[in-house]
């Protein structure tokens, strides 16, 4: 199994020792949250897609330096500027014996598009996809884009004739409430299937003897159980019960590091924690105040930004291992990003912008969190429910497991949520990623812009700088444009960014650990020890 630290930085810092010999084992891995679906494009979400990251693959792949190298792929260049050819790889299997071939990549392409995928914008809708022969696909864009395959490591392609055979065209929506067969079996190219899948219980992974690439792992199989508890967890580390953990609670490391049985793996991650408004609806849901959608009102925005004490939040809920942000995404990500400063903690100021803004008392509203998905993430919701009620605004948290919790925000292809915490991480580790996906207009229904856009923030000047971005490819420029969009959500008080957060992986030091020639997903694999 690998594991992910979302940083360059720690990346580096830490690749183990060289591979020791050892007999095949067992792996047993435990994390808070759940596997809900195995349908590559049910969910967007780093953790669901680093468990299909061990079973599918795509057409690209990540190297040691996180570079984009070949995966199913082969190699490709671009005839023209709008058109991409890919040379796929020969003697490729999925795991049921079926061959890999162009008509998989064509079928990928229109299924990621299809309503219910979450991966929407990984293909634009308006690109043709073209199977060329057997082993050669063709992607003929509208507009030049230089940076179309930095994201498609994450985009699985899947198998045509299983899918078809198993009433598995459609994608499973995020929100599905009956499992589909995809959702359930998977059938994928890469380094692991699928034994078993029991949603909330286990999933069992077992090697995959006819991968095309060498593993360089020793493991026969992977046992992935959830364990919501902090506690059960790591006492199933230190007693040896399971190899591996994620996340290790803040307030456990220590412990974990002076345990002689296990170690803590910790670095910054380049995901971005933050807090969404519905700014859409005419009527906010789940509030007291009737016929009227308050964060339609910038003031009010800005008031809730200016309640949040996040030096607080950093030092007593985060014990200081978080980085506070003033944009959308990682400070490692925007060169410019040392251009922009957080507005200053100031309640009283708040209470005085909701005041200007008619809301003298406040109001009340609900506020939806998961509660196993990011660190301390439902501490990070309580604190923001009490730095609100210093400003009269009442806050019911609903806080719920992740499954729950991304099945209601995105119920039926709808967002049902009038305040939120969330968490991105650009797949491209790129700003247009952010500015596309997570800020971009949702108005047109048939663009893929905005498809995480959970609140519904929209400026079309900010959407036409986001669109010169991702055609620009003379980097200062570029930089120029990112900073001038950045600058608009900024003053429009959009989101309210809080932090990136650190990691922290518990792994028993009977492992060895390395790092992944392909990288996939996750940059390491685990060796273990007898």
């Amino acid at each position: 199994m690998s594991i992910r630290l979302s940083s360059l930085a720690a990346v580096a810092s830490l690749i183990a020792a060289a591979l020791t010999p050892a007999s095949a084992q067992t792996l047993r891995y435990a994390n808070q949250g759940d596997l809900k679906s195995l349908d590559p494009y049910t969910l967007r979400e780093s953790t669901t897609i680093a468990h299909h990251g061990q079973v599918y693959e795509g057409l690209v792949a990540r190297d040691k330096n996180l570079q984009t190298v070949p995966g199913l792929a082969e190699s490709w260049e671009t005839p023209e500027p709008t058109r991409w050819r890919f040379h796929l790889r020969k003697n490729v299997k999925f795991q049921n014996g079926d061959p890999f071939t162009a008509d998989d990549v064509v079928f990928s392409a229109d299924r990621v598009r299809a309503k219910g995928s979450d991966f929407a914008t990984m293909v634009a809708n308006d690109t043709k996809v073209i199977k060329i022969d057997d082993y050669t696909v063709d992607f003929v864009l509208t507009a030049p884009n230089p940076i179309l395959i930095s994201q498609w490591d994450v985009w699985y392609i899947m198998d045509k004739k299983w899918a078809e055979e198993n009433n598995a065209v459609a994608p499973t929506p995020a929100a599905a409430t009956t499992p589909s067969f995809a959702s359930l079996h998977a059938n994928g190219t890469g380094a692991f299937s699928i034994e078993s899948h029991q949603p909330g219980v286990k999933t069992v992974f077992k090697v995959n003897p006819n991968w095309w690439r060498k593993p360089e792992h020793n493991l026969k199989e992977i046992i992935f159980t959830p364990i919501a508890s902090d506690a059960t967890r790591v006492a199933a580390l230190l007693s040896g019960e399971i190899d591996i953990m994620e996340p290790v609670p803040i307030q456990d490391i220590s412990r974990v590091n002076s345990s002689p049985n296990a170690t803590v793996m910790s670095g910054p991650e380049l995901r971005t924690i933050f807090l969404g408004m519905d700014q859409t609806r005419d009527e906010l849901l789940n509030s007291n105040i009737k016929g009227k959608n308050p964060f339609k009102d910038i003031r009010v925005r800005e008031a809730f930004y200016k309640a949040i004490d996040i030096e607080l939040i950093k030092t007593r809920v985060m014990r200081g291992l978080s980085t506070p942000s003033a944009l959308m995404i990682a400070p490692q990500l925007f060169k410019l990003s040392g251009d922009f400063t957080r507005p200053k903690y100031d309640p009283d100021g708040a209470k005085k912008l909701l005041t200007e803004a008619g809301y003298p008392d406040g109001f009340e509203l609900s506020m939806d969190c998961p509660n196993d998905r990011y660190v301390n993430d439902a501490a990070i919701c309580q604190a923001v429910v009490g730095m609100l009620a210093r400003i009269g605004v009442k806050v019911n948290l609903i806080a719920q497991p992740k499954a729950l919790y991304f099945a209601k925000i995105f119920k039926s292809g709808g967002y049902n949520t009038p305040f939120y915490l969330l968490g991105w991480t650009p797949s491209t580790a790129d700003s247009h990623n952010v500015l596309y996906d997570i800020m971009g207009c949702r108005d047109n229904p048939n663009s893929s812009r905005g498809l995480t856009n959970i609140g519904g923030y929209c400026n079309k000047e900010f959407d036409a700088l986001a669109d010169k971005v991702l055609q620009e490819t003379d980097n200062t420029k570029r930089d120029l444009l990112i900073k001038a969009a950045f600058e608009i959500s900024n003053k429009d008080f959009a989101y309210i960014p809080l932090h990136q957060q650190a990691l922290a992986w518990g792994v028993s030091k009977k492992l060895k650990v390395a790092q992944r020639a392909d990288n996939q997903v996750l940059p390491y694999w685990f060796v273990k020890q007898d």
